[in-house]
């Protein structure tokens, strides 16, 4: 494929090539199939949600040197959905010419969050204190430092707040080990917030960054369940958290889009929670609400393209739809037409075939204007819900 700065050639379209074909991969193969686009795809399983819009689907783990180094062979440039990609395998692809964005070294930052915290702290920007942990007498020791709750961390393969484990009191702390036992862990600080927000924010090889409104994000059980656009913070705490997020990219000098988490704590001061090299689930909004989605920002700034600062056009909710808490299996969603019934509403179904406890099977965004955000939130929760065809052994 040739690229050029001002066409592409529509008879040799660029081939791209996702690691990860989860509900992100779809909706980035998507947009770039919109732009005519080939895509591969490298995922574990044949029927992930990128399929639908995949020209091929390499099987195989994230991880796997070998697979990575196929999926590199058939298309132009590799980019991930997911931080368990090798970064070991993607640095020999960059090191022997292969466009790799974010950068093999980006995601090695990022992917470890104690390593993440550690860069985030060496470049003076914002974080709640934390400190590496091996064994129940640091945990211990740390934790009468820091003062109860307090946060342990699993430093890899964590997401969804899957990684996470609150130590309430000393009688928590030998279950908080084995249940992240054999990994390396951190103990984090827990910051008694008043808001959790979040950003948007990409980079592109040029050097230009371009960041979408900061938005307000409601968890529950660490598990994303609402975002609000945008975020109902004073001005000074905004400017604050993009200050934040532009000074943090141009430390990381990563390319793509990247979803930055943060804390806002009692004094409108801004910290920095986690970094996501990749589209975020928080970011959903900006398909409907903005003037550019985060995936086609994604792929501007992977091609160095053009990123124009994206305008808010509507204020919107993002409600996740989450798999119940006692099902896994086959399910069904019910009150879809009583939800489309609403004005402004859009569904995004991920095409997951089966439901586990609190998996993520699609999100609902609606457009507001001046009605409550929670109101409407609450109005979707009450008309959909899913349904398990069998319930957990």
């Amino acid at each position: 494929m040739t690229l050029y700065k001002d066409k592409l050639s529509v008879t040799e379209p660029i081939r791209l090539g996702i690691i990860g074909g989860g509900q992100l991969g779809k909706m980035l193969a998507a947009e770039a199939k919109r732009m005519s686009m080939q895509v591969v795809i490298l995922d574990p399983t044949t029927r992930c949600p990128a399929s639908s819009f995949a020209d091929k689907v390499i099987v195989g783990n994230f991880s796997d040197e070998q697979k990575i180094y196929e999926l590199a062979h058939e298309v132009d440039l590799v980019t991930y959905e997911i931080e368990l990609a090798n970064s070991r395998a993607l640095t020999n692809l960059e090191n022997s010419g292969v466009q790799v964005h974010p950068s093999p070294k980006t995601l090695s930052i990022v992917q470890n969050k104690l390593r993440q915290k550690k860069f985030l702290r060496e470049n003076n920007i914002s974080v709640p204190d934390f400190k590496e942990v091996l064994d129940e007498d640091q945990v211990d020791k740390v934790c009468a430092e820091f003062g109860y709750p307090v946060l342990l961390k699993a430093c890899e393969d964590s997401y969804d707040g899957r990684g996470n484990y609150l130590i309430r009191s000393r009688d928590d702390i030998k279950g908080a080990l084995e249940y992240f036992s054999g990994r390396e862990c951190m103990l984090e600080k827990y910051v008694n917030f008043k808001k959790e927000l979040s950003i948007m924010i990409a980079r592109n090889p040029s050097g230009c960054i371009s960041y979408f409104p900061v938005v307000e994000n409601i968890h529950e059980d660490h598990i994303l369940k609402t975002t609000i656009a945008p975020a109902q913070i004073t001005a000074m705490a905004e400017k604050r958290a993009i200050d934040l997020a532009v000074k943090t990219m141009e430390s990381l000098k990563g390319s793509g889009i990247f979803g930055i988490e943060m804390f806002l704590d009692e004094d409108d001061e801004v910290l920095i929670n986690e970094i996501a090299p990749r589209p975020h689930n928080s970011g959903h909004y900006t398909i409907e609400a903005c003037s550019v989605s985060q995936f086609e920002q994604h792929l501007r700034a992977i091609l160095d393209y053009p990123m124009p600062q994206p305008t808010l056009e509507s204020k919107a909710v993002m409600i996740n739809i989450l798999g119940p808490e006692e099902v896994s299996g086959p399910y069904t969603l019910n009150g879809i037409r009583d939800t489309l019934a609403l004005p402004g509403v859009r569904i995004h179904l991920y095409g997951k075939e089966e439901t586990r406890p609190k998996r993520k099977l699609g999100h609902v965004t609606i457009l507001i204007s001046n009605t409550n955000p929670l109101v409407v939130r609450d109005m979707v929760e009450r008309k959909l819900s899913v349904q398990g065809k069998q319930k957990m052994a």
